[in-house]
């Protein structure tokens, strides 16, 4: 036991990063809009989950490169570029609502404006990455995972019908309709989420690099004991991710959704509809949760799309390079989060942004399963650590998944 907390590190980090903001909007919303119809898909993207982020793992592991410069080495230039500028934008589009969520929640409990919120948080997400190193910054966000348990104590605060969401959980329950469906797109793109690829794959470099692994060749291969780690460590992060993801639905469900308010679009509204049916401690502690999460889900973002350029341009990259020896990967970061800070000083709506930011990605994440499931059951890439019959057949489950709810969303668009 204390051999697998210790070895909790990129996995949980990873896990608790897809708790963003936006995803707890898109989870608010899901729980309000639709009840606890939804409950199903955090059960059934669990293992997806794990087993997406496990290729991701095992790659680098194996190759002692990121996944973006595995892609480089694997697939046409083009396929490439395209396949960065999906995750960049992505990133870039989830960040700016992310700071936007933050700073709304920041403003509900301390009352200074918006837009000075937007300018801390993005002064602090430009400031810490270039000056403190990757253990440091690794050992503050594991303290910040804990900030999710705001949203299951809030879920025991609400006293749910317990029956009834057991019923959902284990019963699949859809509905053709656009609203719906673009919902579920949107909350298996905040669970499934392209960011989180890249930043596992790049967290498991840098934790061999703190090792003392610092070239390609010493990093390159890995042991069972190293994979059973790995895997236990992502698990971990996965179901914990989709627990907060599981009691958030039950919270707004049992709430606002039982009591007919069915209009929210972010956290905030979830927050602010709280606090008469469930009392001023459950809306605290929803709203303070999205500081927390975004403290730990911004510099995720801004770093999974520094990795992804650095790699795929070959610059110097990591978070225990300096800003003088990596200009080219502090830059991409800092761009991410001036471009964000951007989006919310020019009131870019960020209520339609935290929402449209989940569904984008969950469009987006699916070439790049595709493209992560080929790379893992490639054998001259993964050689005994290819994928087995079982990772193949959740990574293409997910696909198809992930490929027809987006099909569905656009063919049922008009009935929104």
């Amino acid at each position: 036991m204390l051999h697998f907390v210790k070895n909790l590190g990129p996995g949980l980090i990873t896990g608790a990063a897809d708790d963003d903001p936006s995803g707890i909007s898109t989870y608010s919303v899901a729980g309000a809009s639709t009840g606890l119809s939804m409950l199903w898909l955090t059960l059934v993207s669990t293992p997806m989950m794990s087993v997406v982020q496990g290729m991701c793992a095992r790659i680098a592991m194996v190759t002692g490169v990121g996944l973006a410069a595995v892609m480089r080495r694997r697939f046409p230039r083009w396929l490439v570029l395209a396949l960065a500028a999906i995750v960049v934008i992505a990133n870039t589009f989830n960040l700016g609502a992310d700071i936007a969520g933050m700073s709304a929640s920041a403003h509900m409990v301390w009352r200074a404006p918006v837009t000075a919120w937007v300018v801390i948080f993005s002064a602090f997400f430009l400031v810490a990455p270039m000056r403190f190193p990757y253990r440091i910054l690794a050992n503050v966000f594991k303290w910040l995972t804990l900030s999710l348990f705001a949203y299951v104590v809030t879920a025991f605060v609400v006293h749910p019908h317990w029956g009834a969401v057991l019923r959902h959980l284990f019963v699949p329950e859809i509905h053709v309709d656009g609203r719906w469906l673009t919902t579920a797109m949107g909350l298996l793109g905040t669970t499934i989420t392209p960011y989180l690829f890249f930043w596992q794959s790049s967290l498991m470099v840098e934790e061999e690099k703190t090792e003392g692994r610092t070239t390609v060749a010493e990093r390159r291969g890995t042991t069972e004991r190293e994979v059973a780690d790995a895997h236990a460590d992502i698990n971990a992060g996965m179901i914990f991710s989709n627990v907060v993801a599981f009691f958030i639905i039950v919270t707004t469900a049992s709430t606002l959704g039982a009591h007919g308010i069915t209009s929210i679009a972010t956290a905030q509204d979830a927050a602010r509809a709280l606090e008469p049916l469930a009392g001023k401690f459950a809306a605290l502690l929803f709203t303070l949760g999205m500081v927390g999460t975004g403290l730990l889900a911004v510099p995720v973002l801004a770093g999974s799309s520094a990795y992804v350029v650095a790699e795929v341009f070959r610059f110097r990259e990591g978070l225990d390079e300096s800003p003088k020896r990596a200009p080219g990967f502090y830059g991409v970061l800092a761009a991410g989060v001036v471009i964000g800070m951007a989006m919310n000083l020019v009131r870019i709506d960020p209520i339609k942004a935290l929402f449209w930011s989940a569904v984008l990605n969950g469009v987006a994440a699916v070439p790049l399963i595709v493209a992560i499931t080929v790379l893992a059951s490639d054998k001259k890439i993964m050689g005994r650590w290819r994928n087995s019959p079982l990772a193949n057949f959740w990574g293409w489950t997910t696909v198809v998944l992930m490929g027809m709810s987006a099909v569905s969303m656009f063919v049922f668009w008009n009935q929104q």
